[in-house]
């Protein structure tokens, strides 16, 4: 009888070893998965920051554009430790803080002409003024890696 309760304790200590080993297998897998997944997704940031950043220099994307859709690439970047880019590119993050309260799409249809044409002398005005201290960041931004 001893004999027959030492043998199903074996089975069943057997089985839920072997349970927790291929749930342990699976949690590796999905790891591997997720860190798969994660690198890509940094991979398609980093590009994305170049092409805007490029064409940013080649003038085919107007300055506040850019510096919006560039902060926001590089604050949604799932990295672990990351650079303070505010920091790193203080004209970019300058501009972006000037303009990211301006309407867009229907709201700024919907607004009067005059206020329109105000917030566009504002937005070119802190272009202007921030231009250069921009265009030497995007230049380095179109050459972005995580290394740098």
């Amino acid at each position: 009888m001893i004999y027959l309760l030492l043998i199903s304790a074996l089975v069943i200590i057997a089985g839920l070893a072997f349970y927790a080993g291929s749930l342990l297998f699976k949690l590796k897998a999905q790891t591997l998965q997720k860190e798969k997944t994660t690198q890509k997704r940094v991979e398609n940031i980093v590009e994305s920051i170049q092409t805007i950043a490029l064409a940013i220099e080649q003038q085919q994307c107007n300055l506040s554009e850019g510096c919006i859709r560039l902060t926001h690439l590089l604050e949604c970047l799932p990295i672990a430790d990351k650079p303070d880019f505010k920091a790193q590119y203080p004209g970019l993050y300058e501009l972006y803080a000037a303009v990211e309260h301006l309407p867009t799409h229907e709201k700024r249809k919907a607004q009067s002409k005059q206020e329109t044409w105000k917030q566009d002398l504002f937005r070119e005005e802190i272009e202007a003024k921030l231009s250069s201290k921009i265009m030497a960041e995007v230049s380095s931004l179109s050459k972005f890696t995580l290394k740098s």
